[in-house]
């Protein structure tokens, strides 16, 4: 059923409706499956995601039709399609009347990837009114509050040098203990990995407290503060806040010093937002586990890793892997410093909307994936700063050396881009920069050619 006259108003103008600050706009890019028309399709997925179904219903009355959404822009030839959302379809919380992420993705991102007229359906930007952005709970913590910390500079503290402990499974409370102290060093911030808990073979109640241990040796020997990002992701609720507050608990005076991982993608916006709500003191670090099977590159369907960056902001992410921008081992291109730019910035141009934030708190782009001192220098010129957070796992503990010159390594790294030096000249005066290139000889041959001569490494 065609249901573009009532679905569809190409006669919007998208400024009009910025202007207006009551509509949510969404761009998607899209293709109709064979034999339907392109306007046809775009209207059905609006009516789908909105008031609408396959069929004229007898229940439709004229306040109803005030909340369709509507189909106001169309190109075929870049397959675009743009839809504006009236606000008032979104769900709202009943005690505070906030705004759910959860309705919005299940409007705009819910049955319309199934449908049998759609070939292909995949969001690829959307804007939020500046008007109805305290309706989002936003960040309530950032990377400024990191680097107070660390006692840098809290506007702009630089480049945070942090880790994976690896393996990520298989460790005792014991080693993975002492792998974290040996990093802390030379290194400011560890976090577990995506599936490391309270396995078995490393009970949360005997490796936390064994952490505390290492962190406090850490810091004396060092002098400097140590940051560490725990997983408390869990099914259940009440789970998430037992282990939430033991390792709070269990941190005591350095509880500031945590950060609360939860894996946002597979466990989705209700295991965020109770983070978020419950632990407002800590820093909440969005994990992206399980991204790749709808925001791959190669995907049409979804929406984009841009997307869900910019909705974990909404949604009070304090930082989100944003991947590493094709400098890692990640899918991915250095294109992707927008998503960078969209989470960390106060307004910035997306792929089709600007959106202006009106001073809600950054989220930190946080990067990993293969990444090492060698590979560095050239991510950080690409996305034109360092204020990020590094968790480099095998760039650490691959180091020839140790863990702790690992760490070293990756700080000398930033160094060297920040003072605009020639990474080998930089080499010979910074031991574990140089021995880097000895750790990782298969990047350095790629991106350092004729490195072995300059530096006099003969084997």
């Amino acid at each position: 059923m065609d249901q573009s006259n009532r679905y569809a108003d190409l006669s919007l103008k998208e400024d009009d409706l910025i202007k207006g600050q009551n509509h949510i706009l969404v761009a998607y890019k899209m293709e109709p499956a064979a034999g339907y028309g392109y306007l046809e399709v775009a209207a059905h997925i609006a009516a789908e995601s909105s008031t609408g179904t396959n069929v004229e219903v007898c229940t439709t009355d004229d306040f109803t039709k005030g909340l369709d959404a509507l189909v106001y822009e169309i190109d075929e030839a870049k397959q675009t399609v743009k839809i504006a959302y009236p606000f008032d379809l979104f769900d709202r919380n009943g005690i505070d009347g906030k705004t759910m992420l959860v309705s919005f993705l299940t409007l705009a991102i819910g049955n319309n990837q199934g449908m049998g007229d759609v070939k292909n359906l995949q969001m690829v930007d959307f804007w939020v009114p500046e008007t109805k952005l305290h309706l989002f709970d936003g960040p309530a913590k950032d990377i400024s509050d990191m680097w107070r910390i660390l006692g840098r500079d809290y506007k702009n503290g630089g480049y945070i040098a942090g880790t994976i402990i690896k393996p990520k499974l298989g460790l005792r409370p014991e080693p993975f203990a002492k792998a974290a102290y040996q990093f802390w060093l030379g290194g400011d911030f560890i976090k577990n990995d995506e599936p490391q808990g309270n396995q078995v073979f490393a009970p949360m109640k005997k490796v936390i407290p064994l952490v505390v241990d290492a962190m406090k040796r850490a810091q004396d020997e060092t002098g400097q503060a140590k940051l560490f990002s725990a997983n408390i992701t869990a099914d259940d609720h009440y789970e998430m806040l037992y282990r939430a507050d033991y390792i709070l608990e269990t941190f005591g005076e350095f509880a500031p010093h945590v950060a609360f991982l939860v894996d946002g993608y597979v466990g989705g916006p209700g295991m965020i937002t109770t983070a978020r709500r419950n632990y407002s003191s800590q820093y909440l670090h969005y994990h992206r586990a399980g991204h790749g099977a709808v925001t791959s590159p190669s995907s049409k369907r979804g929406y984009t890793a841009f997307v869900l960056a910019k909705i974990s902001r909404l949604q009070g992410a304090s930082g989100i892997h944003v991947g590493t921008m094709g400098f890692g081992k990640m899918e991915g291109g250095n294109e992707d410093k927008e998503i960078a730019y969209m989470i960390e910035r106060d307004e910035c141009q997306g792929p089709f909307f600007y959106q202006k934030w009106n001073g809600m708190k950054p989220t930190t782009p946080i990067i990993s994936g293969g990444m090492n001192a060698l590979r560095l220098p050239g991510f950080f010129k690409n996305l034109g700063h360092g204020n990020v957070i590094n968790t480099s796992g095998g760039g650490s503990y691959g180091h020839i050396d140790s863990p702790a010159a690992g760490a070293i390594s990756l700080r000398q790294s930033y160094e060297c881009w920040k003072a605009g030096a020639d990474p080998i000249e930089f080499a010979k005066e910074h031991k574990e920069f140089a021995r880097a290139f000895e750790s990782f000889p298969g990047d350095a041959d790629k991106i350092y050619p004729g490195w072995r001569e300059k530096l006099g490494v003969h084997k």
